[in-house]
């Protein structure tokens, strides 16, 4: 079998997911940065790999895969990880959960398009900061109000850390980054502070994955 190689940047919210699931699974990569701040996520190299010019893309089992959320469901058939409920209605329910936040926060939050409102405003100083602000908070008291159907023991739905888990933890290290406050969303902080105690979450977070200067 070919090696497994991530093509990541260590601030990528999605591939901080991936970092998370293939620790959790067990799968040794090998790490490729993709340094988005200087633009090589643009260059040909990485354009021939993912069209869209994004990251995470993941060589795995002779294949190239793209797209976070895609990439997990494979790894979750093909490594029988159990991220999601097998009974029909319980799996649309989580993937609601944490689509929450992968598809619904983290897109409007992208750099890219932080910085393009920025330019909107000429730049002015502090937008950068109301913009994430604007989404990150109320996404995540649409998540903490969801996480009342599920029972946290510990994780967002349940004993194993799953899907939502996995989309929630780099959410809220963007959070912090961006200085929003969700001390007072109990039922996340709690799932935090389960997430937290595993190494496959604590080593694929960004201090973890950034490069040495």
């Amino acid at each position: 079998m070919s090696d497994t190689v991530l093509f990541d940047f260590w601030r990528s919210s999605a591939s901080y997911r991936l970092r998370i699931a293939l620790n959790l699974a067990g799968i040794a990569y090998r790490s490729v940065v993709i340094d988005l701040t200087t633009g090589a996520h643009k260059s040909p190299e990485h354009m021939a790999r993912n069209p869209q010019g994004f990251v995470p893309v993941l060589d795995i089992d002779g294949r190239r895969l793209t797209q976070s959320l895609a990439i997990l469901e494979y790894l979750d058939t093909t490594r029988d990880m159990g991220l999601l409920p097998t009974d029909p209605a319980a799996r649309a329910a989580v993937q609601a959960l944490a689509h929450s936040v992968a598809v619904d926060v983290h897109p409007v939050c992208n750099l890219q398009v932080a910085a393009f409102a920025a330019k909107l405003t000429g730049d002015r100083d502090g937008v950068r900061e109301e913009w994430m602000g604007r989404f990150i908070r109320p996404g995540l008291e649409a998540f903490e109000t969801l996480l009342g159907g599920f029972e946290q023991a510990p994780y967002c739905c349940g004993d194993t850390p799953g899907l939502a888990d996995i989309c929630l933890m780099p959410q809220l290290y963007n959070a912090r980054r961006w200085e929003v406050d969700f001390a007072d969303l109990t039922r996340i902080v709690g799932v935090e502070a389960a997430c937290s105690r595993i190494a496959a979450f604590g080593d694929a977070h960004p201090d973890q994955a950034r490069p040495p200067q």
